[in-house]
């Protein structure tokens, strides 16, 4: 016989499997991660100073940037410093250096922060290209069968490019964004009178190149990029003429620890800048880490050499 004991063991596990059936177990709710631009932002507002942040709206987007007043006897202009896409203004491959460093020569300097990149813009369906599906009877269908069988042994080959690193909706999404910012932050530094400067890096660089190659009617006087390039095989090699089209003179700095996109580009760079005649066109190269206390020093005292040639 079934002692007692163990029927009533048995009754409490049905029991408690009864009510573990029971229990509607849902989902925890999803959180999303906060952006980097939150990420950076939060760390700006909490290690600097108050007086130097500013906080500018570009439409409906408000941003932050760095603010730092010249400190010599004489004002020279205004600089605007734009870091590469996922970046920020106080990075050590010399927007930092320079943010401070210029205000000694006699700039006043704004560093804005960058907008998130949305890895996702390339993945929107585009309704206006999708073709309606056409409807065939099945005897048609029967019918083409050979043709279509007689067209594909005929057919060319097919060859597929590579996949670009970044596509170009990506890029046009950042570069909407990053001059919408850029706007912003331009009428807010007009409001000193002087020579204005811009100095980018990277794919901010290479994005702004391309605004200015449209000759927009904002007024710069000096334009530096910092290893100017675009992720991408065909925008990076239309580059190289768009850098002859812009108005303001040219400072082109790179680094000779470069990647090979930007080392291979610089050539033809000069090529396009003979052929379309643009005279104020400079290139100068920097040895060593970008990170290295020497090289900001070189760095500053090539802007400071170009600049001063002239204003």
């Amino acid at each position: 016989m079934v002692s007692a004991q163990f029927l009533k063991s048995i009754l409490n596990v049905l029991l408690m499997c009864t009510l573990f059936l029971s229990i509607q177990v849902t989902a925890a709710e999803h959180i999303a991660p906060p952006t980097l631009s939150n990420i950076e932002n939060n760390d700006i507002e909490r290690l600097l100073p108050n007086d130097e942040i500013k906080s500018i709206l570009a439409g409906e987007t408000e941003f932050l940037s760095l603010y730092s007043e010249y400190m010599s006897a004489d004002f020279r202009g205004v600089v605007l410093l734009i870091p590469d896409w996922q970046s920020v203004p106080t990075n050590n491959a010399g927007m930092s250096f320079l943010r401070k460093e210029l205000n000694n020569l006699g700039y006043t300097t704004y560093a804005m922060t960058v907008p998130d990149i949305d890895w996702q813009a390339s993945k929107i369906p585009d309704s206006s290209t999708e073709m309606p599906a056409e409807t065939t009877t099945p005897d048609a269908a029967t019918s083409t069968e050979p043709a279509t069988a007689d067209m594909k042994k005929n057919a060319e080959p097919h060859y597929v490019n590579a996949l670009e690193k970044v596509t170009n909706e990506v890029l046009d999404n950042y570069k909407i964004n990053l001059i919408a910012r850029f706007n912003a932050l331009y009428q807010t530094a007009m409001q000193e009178p002087g020579n204005v400067v811009v100095i980018a890096q990277g794919t901010s660089a290479g994005v702004l190149l391309e605004h200015y190659a449209d000759f927009p009617e904002q007024r710069v006087d000096a334009f530096i990029s910092l290893s100017s390039y675009l992720p991408n095989t065909k925008r990076n090699k239309d580059l190289s003429q768009t850098t002859s089209l812009v108005t303001p003179a040219l400072l082109d700095i790179y680094y000779a620890n470069d990647s090979n996109d930007i080392l291979m580009s610089l050539k033809n760079r000069q090529r396009w800048v003979n052929r379309n005649a643009k005279f104020d066109y400079r290139q100068r190269q920097l040895f060593g880490l970008r990170d290295q206390p020497d090289q900001h020093a070189r760095l500053t005292k090539e802007i400071d050499g170009f600049l001063r040639r002239l204003f």
